[in-house]
């Protein structure tokens, strides 16, 4: 008996689209978990706060690091392994963790299971993997499953808290190993048809006003490695400038006099209009591509951190909190959508992972650089001049590579 081959944008794509966001969903819990039940491991084990800060660092390295090792994997045997990977490393690790006998071995299994197993075989390879299964919606595809990862950031918190004051916070952890453990391997299953590689017009059709240029071994007229880097560097340079308010703006709040619960609430509202950034970039996305739209989010991101320069007032920081998270939550999925619009689509997994683990590593830098910045400086307004500098690093490259496909489309319809 033959194996169904499915097409690109066919229902069975649609189908597999919603398995993939609930995934996601499942699979990111690990990157919102820690958070939350770290001033409860912070109590148990008796340790400061930074030692308590260790296990989420860790865990967004492994995280990084993992996406590019589980991108290789899936491009090679299909999403499907690396998932059933993922499931076991993410329910080993929240049950390990809920066994820890100190704050080294809890980060250590944060790194290793949780991070570089686990969380880390959803993000990339789904998003990859997603931009494969679809032509003409790719964008708003590509939206709807990285979504996910900020649905898993609005609902698992409140999930978690919950059962760490009824029941504590090993218990709490041991339950979510079982849970997400199984429904991650069970989800997993959906997911063993390979994409249409080579389907018939999946390299040749663009949405209005984008490149005919399609993926190639000289992506923006540049050598592989050369574009690859470029990517690299914008997205780190984005997810510095990023990370400042999503880091700090708690921080920022109890600095002003309005109280950490009120960060939080801004923190709440900036993921949420987050998610329908993403959606909303996606549909962009299908219209003008994916160079243009990463240009478009870093502009407008650009934008929402100059405004938190003049507004310190607790209305005024919670309208532009909602305008941040509504301009940069299509920034990241956007570099899938680059990267499989002008790269060889069998190395989407990996090169996919590799500049998301770039962006992951930028949160991280910014989330310390803009802290030092604060301690050398004693205000986050040079903090928020930090993240636009770094920015406007990241609009640089997007219009030079811009300009490059301009040239290159020129060329190609013989005017140049």
């Amino acid at each position: 008996m033959h194996a169904t081959q499915h097409l690109p944008d066919s229902r069975y794509a649609v189908t597999r689209l919603i398995v993939t966001m609930l995934l996601m969903t499942v699979g990111s819990s690990g990157m919102y978990v820690v958070s939350v039940v770290l001033p409860a491991v912070q109590a148990d084990f008796g340790v400061a706060r930074a030692d308590a800060s260790l296990p989420y660092t860790l865990l967004m390295i492994g995280f990084g690091v993992g996406g590019v090792v589980m991108g290789k994997l899936a491009d090679r045997f299909g999403v499907m392994w690396p998932l059933l990977l993922g499931a076991v490393g993410l329910g080993l690790g929240y049950i390990g963790c809920s066994f820890a006998g100190g704050i080294v071995s809890f980060a250590i299994v944060q790194a290793l299971l949780v991070g570089l197993l686990g969380s880390a075989a959803v993000f990339a390879p789904l998003v990859a993997d997603t931009s494969l299964w679809f032509v003409k919606r790719r964008g708003t595809a590509v939206a709807v499953c990285a979504s996910g990862n900020y649905i898993a950031g609005a609902i698992w918190p409140p999930i978690v808290q919950h059962f760490i004051e009824t029941v504590g916070w090993r218990p709490t952890y041991f339950g979510m190993g079982v849970f997400c453990g199984l429904a991650m391997a069970g989800l997993a299953l959906f997911m063993r048809a390979r994409p249409p590689l080579a389907s018939p017009g999946a390299a040749a059709t663009f949405a209005p006003g984008r490149s005919p240029v399609g993926p190639s071994m000289q992506p923006f007229g540049l050598s592989l490695g050369m574009a690859q880097g470029l990517l690299c560097v914008a997205g780190t340079a984005c997810c510095v400038a990023m990370a400042m308010p999503q880091v700090h703006i708690v921080a920022y709040c109890t600095d002003l006099g309005y109280g950490a619960a009120r960060g939080a609430q801004m923190l709440s509202v900036m993921l949420a209009f987050g998610i329908v950034s993403r959606l909303v970039s996606g549909f962009i996305c299908d219209r003008i591509g994916g160079l243009r739209t990463l240009l478009l989010g870093s502009v407008l991101q650009c934008v929402a951190l100059l405004l938190f320069l003049p507004f310190d007032g607790l209305v005024p920081l919670f309208v532009v909190s909602a305008l941040f998270g509504l301009f940069q939550g299509g920034i990241v999925p956007s570099y899938a959508i680059i990267v499989r619009e002008y790269f060889p689509p069998a190395e989407a997994g990996a090169r996919v992972g590799t500049v998301i683990m770039c962006t992951l590593l930028g949160m991280a830098l910014g989330g310390w650089m803009s802290g030092k910045v604060f301690d050398l400086t004693g205000s986050y307004h040079a903090a928020f001049i930090n993240g636009i500098a770094w920015n406007l690093l990241n609009m640089t490259i997007a219009v030079t590579l811009l300009v490059r496909v301009r040239r290159m489309h020129a060329a190609a319809l013989g005017v140049a």
